[in-house]
C-alpha cells in the first residue's frame, strides 16, 4: 500500500510539475520524473506527419537522437501495433518502448532505459498515458512538438488545414473513426471532420474545387459552416443547406465544394447520408464490400442544394470508406490510374486480416503515395467509420 501511494503521488507530482511548464520544458520534466521509477533515461518520440519515422523531442544537454523508421524497428513495432517492446542489451540494461496515446490516437512512442530495477509495465502503461496527456496540453502553448513532427516545410494551405482537422481516429466502444489526408505538407482543397456524442456519430467529408490557398480556403469556409449548423442542432439537409450558403456568398456560383455527410445511430447503426457530387462511400462487411452507398447524388455545394438523404442499417462490425477522387485518380508513372478496385482490394485485405483502422490508414496513404511516387496531381483523403455494434463494448465484462 506504501508502494502503490508513493508511485500515485508521483504521478500526481508528474501533472502538477508540468502546469507550469512550457513544450521545451517537457523532455527534461519527463527525465526527472522518470527517475522516480528507476528510469535512467527516458526519450519522447512523436510521429511525423506522414507516419513514416518516429521522430525525438530533444532533451537540453542530452545527445541527439536519429530518428526511427515505423516499418524497421523495435519502436516502430510498439507503435504499429501499440503492444509494449522491451529487450535487454549487452550493457544489461532493459529498454521498454510503450506507446503514447490520446484515447487511440497515436502520437509516437516513450523509450524508458532500466539499469537496475525490472520495469513494471504497468506503471509504464500509466506513464505513457500522463506524457500523452501533458504533450495534448502543451502543444496549443508552443510549436516545440510541430517542429519536431516535421520533415519538411508546410505550406499556408497546409498549415490551415491541420489546424482545423480534428483528430486523425477516435473511438470508443461502439465506434471508431479513422482517416488520412495527403500530401500532408502541401494540402489545399481536402478535409473532413466528425463529431460523436452520446447518440450519435456525425461524418463530413469535403474536397474544394481548385488547388493551393484558395481551395484550402473555400474547404475551411465549408467546414465552418459545417460545424456551426451542426451545432445549431440542424439535420443533413439542413447542414447541406447552411454550406451551399455560405460558400456561394463568399466565392460566387464558379466555385464549389463536393461533400458527403453522414449521420450514425450508435445504438442501432442506421446510417443516413446525402452526396453532393462527390464519390460515393462504400460499405464493407466481412472484409469484402458489399455495397455501394449513391443514393441521390446532388450538385455540389456552393451551386445550389438538391439533396436527398439515403438510410442503411449497418450491422456490427461493418465498415463506411468515404474518399475524394484523389484518392482513385492518383496515377502511376505510366499513367494508370490507382482506381476504386485497388483501394477496395487493400481496404478488403486489411479488413479480412484484422488490421486495426489507423494501421490500415497509415499504410494505405504510404500505398498511395509510392504508387504517385510522392508527387499526388491531387488532394487524397480517406476516411473509415467502424461501427461495433449497439452495445458498448468498452465496459463489456
Amino acid at each position: 500500500m506504501v508502494i502503490r501511494d508513493k508511485r500515485a503521488h508521483q504521478f500526481t507530482d508528474f501533472l502538477r510539475a508540468s502546469n507550469l511548464t512550457v513544450p521545451d520544458d517537457v523532455p527534461a520534466l519527463l527525465v526527472k520524473q522518470a527517475e522516480g521509477f528507476g528510469v535512467s533515461d527516458a526519450t519522447l518520440y512523436l510521429v511525423d506527419y506522414e507516419q513514416r519515422v518516429l521522430a525525438p523531442v530533444p532533451t537540453p544537454g542530452a545527445p541527439p537522437r536519429e530518428e526511427v523508421s515505423i516499418d524497421s524497428t523495435l519502436a516502430g513495432w510498439c507503435y504499429r501495433t501499440l503492444d509494449i517492446q522491451q529487450t535487454t542489451g549487452t550493457d544489461g540494461c532493459t529498454r521498454v518502448w510503450a506507446p503514447v496515446l490520446d484515447g487511440v490516437e497515436r502520437l509516437g512512442v516513450l523509450e524508458l532505459t532500466f539499469e537496475l530495477e525490472q520495469p513494471n509495465l504497468d506503471e509504464v502503461k500509466v506513464l505513457a498515458g500522463l506524457v500523452a496527456e501533458v504533450v495534448m496540453t502543451k502543444q496549443a502553448y508552443g510549436d516545440l512538438f510541430e517542429r519536431v513532427r516535421r520533415r519538411q516545410p508546410m505550406s499556408v494551405a497546409a498549415e490551415l488545414a491541420w489546424n482545423l482537422l480534428p483528430p486523425l481516429t477516435f473511438g470508443t466502444g461502439r465506434l471508431v473513426i479513422s482517416g488520412i489526408l495527403a500530401p500532408a505538407y502541401d494540402l489545399g482543397g481536402d478535409s473532413f471532420d466528425y463529431a460523436v456524442d452520446a447518440h450519435t456519430a456525425r461524418i463530413a467529408v469535403f474536397d474544394a474545387m481548385g488547388h493551393g490557398l484558395e481551395a484550402g480556403l473555400l474547404a475551411s469556409v465549408a467546414m465552418a459552416a459545417g460545424r456551426s449548423s451542426r451545432r445549431a442542432g440542424k439535420d443533413l439537409a439542413g447542414s447541406a443547406a447552411a454550406i451551399d450558403e455560405a460558400v456561394s456568398a463568399q466565392f460566387g456560383p464558379e466555385r464549389f465544394v463536393t461533400a458527403v455527410l453522414a449521420d450514425l445511430d450508435l445504438a442501432c447503426g442506421r446510417l443516413k447520408w446525402l452526396v453532393s457530387g462527390h464519390p460515393p462511400p462504400l460499405l464493407l462487411r466481412n472484409g469484402r464490400v458489399v455495397k455501394t452507398l449513391v443514393g441521390e447524388i446532388a450538385p455540389p455545394l456552393g451551386i445550389g442544394v438538391g439533396v436527398a438523404v439515403a438510410e442503411e442499417m449497418l450491422e456490427p462490425a461493418d465498415r463506411i470508406l468515404f474518399f475524394t477522387d484523389g484518392v482513385v485518380e492518383a496515377r502511376s508513372a505510366e499513367g494508370v490510374f490507382f482506381g476504386v478496385d485497388r483501394l477496395v482490394e487493400m481496404i478488403t485485405r486489411a479488413s479480412a486480416s484484422g488490421t486495426p483502422a489507423p494501421e490500415t490508414m497509415r499504410r494505405l496513404l504510404h500505398t498511395i503515395l509510392d504508387y504517385q511516387e510522392g508527387a499526388l496531381q491531387d488532394d487524397a483523403t480517406i476516411v473509415v467509420v467502424e461501427w461495433q455494434g449497439p452495445v458498448s463494448r468498452l465496459f463489456d465484462p
